[in-house]
Formats: C-alpha cells, sequence, structure tokens
C-alpha cells in the first residue's frame, strides 16, 4: 500500500483557522493552537451575543417608550396594559419607532389610551 502524507491537509487547515483568527491580538493571530483557542471562544460569544442582543434592543425600546409616555403623564406599566386592554397590537419596537421618528402618531396613540383610562 503506498504511503499517506498529510501535510497539504494539515496546512490547509491550520490555514484555514489562521484566516479566520485574522485581526485577533498577539498570538492568538498567528500561532495556531493559540489561534484556534480564540476561535472557539470567539464563536462562543457570538451565539450567546445573539441571545443577549435581542434582549438589549427590548430593553431600549422599553426605556425609549417610557420616556415618550412620561411627556405625556403616563407611566410605561398602565400605558402598555390599557394598549392591551384596547385590543391595541403593537409591538415595542414598533411603539419606540412611533415615538422616536413620529410623535404625532405617538400622541394621538396616548390619547386614546387617556380616553379609556378617563384621565
Amino acid at each position: 500500500m503506498a504511503r499517506v502524507k498529510r501535510g497539504v491537509t494539515t496546512h490547509a487547515r491550520h490555514k484555514k483557522v489562521l484566516n479566520l483568527s485574522k485581526g485577533f491580538r498577539g498570538r492568538s493571530s498567528t500561532c495556531y493552537r493559540v489561534a484556534l483557542e480564540r476561535l472557539e471562544k470567539s464563536w462562543q460569544y457570538a451565539y450567546r451575543d445573539r441571545k443577549v442582543k435581542k434582549r438589549e434592543f427590548r430593553a431600549l425600546w422599553i426605556q425609549r417608550i417610557n420616556a415618550a409616555v412620561r411627556m405625556h403623564g403616563l407611566k410605561y406599566s398602565v400605558f402598555i396594559n390599557a394598549l392591551r386592554n384596547l385590543k391595541i397590537d403593537v409591538d415595542r419596537k414598533v411603539l419606540a419607532k412611533l415615538a422616536f421618528e413620529n410623535s404625532s402618531v405617538f400622541s394621538d396613540l396616548v390619547n386614546k389610551v387617556k380616553i379609556h383610562l378617563g384621565i
């Protein structure tokens, strides 16, 4: 049976890892073993932070809605509860966008809530 030399395969695998770790600091971008460890850790961070990003954006939307609603003399929780009671299904992303970019439409929504609450 013929002898199999695997230098080409190993070199290709190392090259792939080093190309993916370009931009890392220190030996993390030049030394295969360290680069592989850093690369695996970066994939863990990326996976985790895709979930965290959703959490952080929801928190941002809530803060924006709260700030806009308080300018009209209401609280966030009261506003959201009244919207739910009025069967107005608008998610927080859209509400935050309305409050931030189109305040007249948001004001109309707040006025509907105020009428419903009797304020």
